[in-house]
């Protein structure tokens, strides 16, 4: 590994993780379109190098999740009781997404509903609408089935699915920071079901890099790795210190703009 791409990678792993801690995020909105365009710039196809940045991006988060819901643990802010509701059916639709799904859909495919997943995630950070007061959580087989579209549509895009499971959360009036809590443990199931569908779905893949299994990256996800979890608990530090309506609004406007790219991408794929 050359040391630019060493810097740029180390760069992403430190944002990302600081993100996932802060507002309950796997980091993939930040991960996807940046590992997109570093392995399109080393000669991966467009096709392969959208999907080998999904795949590497959602593996970092089985990482990124662990030391980032260690710090909210400790604050006493993860509702596990949602997170044993919703795991059973994330485990399902992250399997069915990574060894099926994935495989089927052409990266030019991924990259628009990838872009489509993140213009619509941020145009509601940006509304922050409040929810009806008298909403409240579904019964347990409504969130087995909230977490199997969570895990469905996490393992197509590469998040962690924080930026589907806290907007639901805060729509059924869990507060903010649990919120932000439990999408972070809800990180690693995803993240751990999609990756093992990934490994199976691109078992027999010729290696389009020194370095690659299949559809994963494997430098990039060590890089990542450790660089995010060194910067995740200091995210969730800061989302309980900080009022971080002001950030997402910045989040937000950032994720337009690699949205945009990667409507790009799939446009001339």
């Amino acid at each position: 590994m050359d040391a630019l791409l060493l810097a740029e990678l180390l760069g992403l792993g430190l944002v990302s993780g600081f993100l996932a801690g802060l507002l309950g995020i796997g980091g993939g909105m930040l991960m996807v379109p940046l590992l997109t365009a570093l392995l399109s710039q080393r000669g991966v196809n467009a096709d392969m190098s959208v999907k080998m940045a999904i795949a590497t991006s959602m593996a970092t988060i089985m990482f990124t999740s662990l030391s980032s819901v260690r710090a909210h643990h400790k604050r006493g802010a993860v509702r596990w009781d949602i997170v044993r509701h919703m795991a059973p059916g994330i485990l399902v639709g992250g399997l069915a997404a990574g060894a099926g799904v994935f495989a089927l859909i052409k990266g030019a495919s991924l990259a628009l509903v990838f872009a489509a997943f993140v213009g619509f995630s941020a145009l509601q950070m940006l509304r922050d609408r409040k929810p009806a007061p008298s909403r409240q959580l579904p019964e347990r087989a409504a969130l087995v089935g909230v977490g199997s579209g969570i895990g469905l549509l996490s393992g197509l895009v590469g998040a962690g699915g924080g930026f589907v499971s806290v907007p639901f959360m805060a729509w059924c009036n869990v507060p903010i920071h649990n919120a932000v809590a439990t999408s972070a443990a809800l990180g690693f199931p995803i993240a751990l079901a999609n990756t093992f569908g990934y490994l199976l779905g691109g078992w027999d893949l010729e290696p389009t890099l020194p370095g690659a299994m299949g559809y994963l990256y494997l430098p990039a996800l060590v890089v990542i790795a450790l660089a995010s979890v060194t910067m995740a608990p200091l995210g969730a530090r800061a989302a309980h210190a900080l009022d971080v309506k002001q950030l997402k609004r910045a989040f937000a406007c950032l994720l337009f703009l690699l949205a945009g790219y990667m409507l790009y991408k799939g446009l001339i794929s």
